[in-house]
């Protein structure tokens, strides 16, 4: 039981600090576009960040998931 917690506990904490870093990037990011196409308060902003992240996130996934199955 006690190490359960302990397993539970490391994954919450890891989670977290996964958001944290997440929304730090998220931040860089919409710097980063309205740099370089204006502001990103229209909705067709909105809408080409969400996609270009939601690619990248993809992306990054699959890779992170091909790495773990080769450590395997």
């Amino acid at each position: 039981m006690k190490a359960e917690v302990i397993d539970k506990l490391a994954a919450l904490i890891t989670a977290a600090f996964g958001l944290v870093a997440a929304l730090a990037w998220n931040d860089t990011i919409k710097a980063i576009f309205k740099h370089f196409f204006g502001t990103a308060e229209t909705i067709g902003a909105m809408l080409v960040y969400s996609i270009i992240v939601t690619i990248i996130a993809v992306f990054a996934t699959i890779q992170i998931g091909k790495a773990a199955e080769k450590a395997k």
